[in-house]
C-alpha cells in the first residue's frame, strides 16, 4: 500500500512548513550548476503545492530564500530571483483555489518582483482553499527583531505597558500573524537544523527530516512525511493519559 493511500485525511495537519534543501546538491550529482537544481526545485513547488492542496492542509509554508542567502554570489541570486519572477504561476493557484502570500524582508528583492509577488497576492486573495507562504528574505532572527522593535515602539508611546507584554503579543507582531503555528515541519536534502526558520512558531511543531534532495521530494515523498506525522502523539506538555 502507498503511503498516499494510507493517509487519514481527517488528521491531516493544518499546516506545514518546509525548509527546501538540495537543490545544489542534486545539480552537482548530475554535472550541472546550482541554478539547474533550482530550476528542478520550482516545479517541485508546483507538484507538492498541489497535493498539500489537494489533501486538505491549509497552510503550506516553504522557506524559499533566507536573508543568509544575500550572501551567496550576485550570479546564483540574480539567477534565483529571476526564477522567482518566473515561477509564480497565477493559473496554477486559480486552478487550486489557493491563496497566495509572502513573508520576509521583502523591500530588499529587486522591484519587479515585488511588483510581480504583490499582484499574485492580490488576485488570489478571495481564493478559500490553501494558502501558500512563500518565505523570502526571512530568517527568524529578523522577524523577532522587528516584532521586538514594533513592540517597544508601541510601548514608548504609551500603547502598552511592559506588563502587558506576553507570548501572545509576541506572536500578534510576527510576519506570521495570520496563520496558525505549523503542525509539521519537514527538511529535506539530509541536514538536521532549522536554519533560522520559524524558531518561534516551531516550539511544538513536529520535526520530518529525510535525505531526499528537494528536486526528488514528489507526491510519495511528501504523503511518507504526513504519514509519520500521524503516527505521532502531540501532547504540548501533558501526559498521554491526559490527551486520550
Amino acid at each position: 500500500m502507498s503511503y498516499k493511500e494510507q493517509i487519514d485525511l481527517n488528521r491531516v495537519p493544518q499546516h506545514v512548513a518546509i525548509i527546501m534543501d538540495g537543490n545544489g546538491r542534486w545539480a552537482k550529482q548530475r554535472g550541472h550548476e546550482r541554478s539547474f537544481g533550482h530550476q528542478a526545485g520550482a516545479e517541485t513547488v508546483h507538484i507538492i503545492a498541489e497535493e498539500a492542496a489537494r489533501m486538505g492542509v491549509k497552510y503550506l509554508t516553504l522557506y524559499t530564500f533566507s536573508t543568509e542567502n544575500w550572501n551567496r554570489p550576485e550570479t546564483e541570486i540574480s539567477a534565483l530571483m529571476g526564477l522567482l519572477f518566473d515561477s509564480i504561476e497565477e493559473e496554477t493557484f486559480m486552478k487550486n483555489n489557493i491563496s497566495f502570500r509572502v513573508i520576509g524582508d521583502i523591500a530588499k528583492l529587486p522591484a519587479n518582483v515585488q511588483t510581480r509577488l504583490n499582484c499574485c497576492i492580490e488576485h488570489t486573495s478571495a481564493n478559500t482553499g490553501m494558502c501558500l507562504v512563500l518565505a523570502l528574505s526571512y530568517s527568524s532572527r529578523w522577524e523577532l527583531t522587528e516584532a521586538t522593535r514594533q513592540i517597544a515602539e508601541e510601548v514608548k508611546n504609551g500603547i502598552l505597558s511592559p506588563e502587558q507584554i506576553d507570548d501572545r503579543t509576541i506572536s500578534r507582531h510576527l510576519a506570521t500573524n495570520f496563520m496558525p503555528d505549523p503542525d509539521l515541519l519537514i527538511r529535506t536534502g539530509g541536514e538536521i537544523r532549522l536554519s533560522n526558520y520559524l524558531l518561534w512558531q516551531c516550539a511544538y511543531s513536529e520535526l520530518y527530516f529525510c535525505d531526499t534532495y528537494w528536486p526528488d521530494f514528489h507526491e510519495e515523498e511528501f504523503c511518507r512525511a504526513i504519514c509519520d506525522y500521524q503516527k505521532r502523539e502531540r501532547r504540548f506538555g501533558k501526559t498521554s493519559e491526559q490527551i486520550s
